[in-house]
């Protein structure tokens, strides 16, 4: 470019400084202007009439869920309980869906009708029993109510409350503590009736309604939401033997709706209202629910026989994650990986291993560990059964025949002095002496090296490693002392993820950890 030419770019420049300032600035200035005049233009027209073609969307929507309301309220109950205080249990009764809160977490003028504490005319309670207030539904026009077991644990006395306001004495048919499930009955007939729906069509954003009573006191409350998701592996049992499949649903749910259904817009019952996730005791947008099919066979069981019986295998089972799949030889990260084998059961019969992947139950896919969960325990006991599984990447088939579960705790796996400590994993370990077997409750059939300690913000820490835990495998080899831990460890190349077998409080699975990474893991 020439160099006149040059200077009269640089000179257009210059002038286009202050001619873009003064266009931003008339622009600013009549941009103001017009809003000023819009927003007086505005404030002077009338509101929009509110006519019935343009409310017509929501009074649509208030005569539906006004129509399942009314069709699905006459059968929801509340479900009075005087029940022995179980210290050990007083948790799950008194939260039920409340997810462990104490008295003392709700409102002053609440605590007397959930949890039976509060007593304003002053009188005292005799402190070996409390009163507590859950729901249910009625399923049969002669009297039979499905509710929650936590609700009626324990109890002394049961009485029913009708929607028309009639007390009724109940009497506990049979529970399933293992899913958290009873069926209480009432002498009566020509009772309102609620129908059991399909909980394995529901989809996420599907509109349901949760019906109970809140507090005890907010009798027959319905609230409204839609399902948040289904299949959510949830255990709020803490017992790796129950099914952890529930519905999520943003539908409140608070104390005292324990046991209420949870209805889906045909008014037919897809769920059991049953806990929350909260961190101050009250509905915080995750609610959960047992799902209706689950429901519907063991109350059909409570029903004919007085009690559920479960079908066993006998083996600790996890999710098969992303970061296992490769270590296990497995396309995709779908199936149940099996963490523990108990001896003489019926896996252990069948040669069932650790390690290896189910994928298939009588020829159904197994998705998840959940879904194993459920196939076995819903199948009677004696039932042959067939899986499919992967051993170290190879399909095998094994039939077993399923044993009766008996609601014991599972144990799993022996141990020696000395110490190891590894720097890229953040832990040190040392020999399971009998000592630390009593201190950590460790049985005596575990066999690895205990967690001495976990550095803050290692890799160790960021899966959930802690003291007491006991490492039984390092990518899958056995480990018995901190020398063959260490060996191990050496052998597999630095940044690469390690797969431990770890024992932890009664229970044995899979964690993938990523050496010098604070990244979550899975456990």
């Amino acid at each position: 470019m020439k160099p006149s030419t040059n200077s009269l770019v640089a000179r257009l420049k210059r002038l286009a400084v202050p001619a873009g300032a003064i266009a931003a600035i008339l622009f600013g200035t009549s941009f103001l202007i017009g809003r000023n005049a819009a927003q007086a233009a505005a404030a002077a027209a009338p509101p929009t009439p509110l006519t019935p073609s343009t409310i017509a969307p929501l009074v649509s929507l208030n005569d539906a869920v006004e129509a399942v309301a009314s069709h699905v309220m006459p059968a929801v109950v509340n479900v009075y309980v005087t029940s022995k205080v179980n210290q050990s249990d007083q948790d799950a009764q008194n939260g039920g869906g409340s997810g462990g809160m104490s008295p003392q977490d709700l409102p002053p003028e609440f605590r007397q009708f959930f949890f039976g504490f509060g007593n304003p005319q002053g009188r005292q309670q005799q402190p070996q029993f409390e009163q507590a207030i859950g729901s249910g539904f009625i399923i049969s026009p002669d009297g039979y109510i499905v509710t929650n077991h936590h609700v009626v644990n324990d109890a002394t006395r049961v009485e029913v409350m009708l929607h028309d306001k009639r007390v009724f004495p109940a009497k506990v048919v049979g529970v399933d503590k293992l899913d958290d499930l009873a069926v209480i009955k009432i002498d009566a007939t020509d009772l309102p009736t609620v129908q059991w729906g399909n909980s394995n069509n529901l989809k996420a954003g599907e509109t349901v309604l949760a019906f109970g009573s809140p507090f005890g006191s907010l009798q027959f409350s319905v609230t409204r939401g839609i399902v948040s998701a289904v299949n959510r592996g949830v255990n709020p049992s803490g017992n790796a033997r129950a099914p952890h499949d529930f519905i999520q649903t943003d539908a409140a749910i608070n104390p005292g709706n324990s046991g209420g259904p949870l209805v889906d817009a045909y008014g037919r019952v897809v769920g059991i209202d049953t806990f929350i996730y909260t961190s101050d005791g009250t509905f915080a947008g995750a609610g959960f629910a047992i799902p209706s099919d689950m429901a519907e066979h063991y109350a059909s069981e409570i029903i004919k026989t007085g009690k559920v019986v479960h079908g066993y295998l006998g083996m600790s089972i996890e999710d098969v994650t992303p970061e296992m799949a490769s270590f296990f030889k497995v396309p995709t990260a779908s199936g149940a990986v099996v963490g523990q084998v108990e001896p003489d059961s019926p896996a252990s019969r069948a040669g069932v291993k650790q390690g290896d992947v189910v994928r298939t139950f009588d020829g159904n896919p197994v998705k998840d560990s959940s879904d194993l969960q459920v196939d076995s325990s819903e199948s009677a006991p004696g039932t042959p059964v067939t899986l499919g599984i992967l051993r170290d990447g190879q399909p095998m088939t094994i039939h077993a025949t399923l044993g009766q579960y008996q609601g014991n705790g599972e144990e799993a796996e022996n141990g020696g002095a000395g110490s190891a400590q590894h720097v890229q994993l953040g832990i040190s370990v040392q020999n399971l002496t009998p000592e630390l077997r009593q201190q950590f409750n460790v049985p005596t059939n575990i066999e690895g090296v205990v967690i001495q300690s976990v550095r803050s913000g290692s890799a160790a820490d960021s899966v959930g490693l802690a003291p007491g835990n006991v490492i039984l495998q390092v990518d899958r080899h056995p480990v018995t002392s901190p020398q063959e831990f260490e060996n191990q460890m050496q052998s597999i190349p630095a940044g690469q993820n390690v797969l431990l077998l770890v024992w932890s409080q009664g229970s044995t699975g899979y964690v993938v950890v990523e050496p010098n990474s604070t990244a979550p893991g899975n456990q």
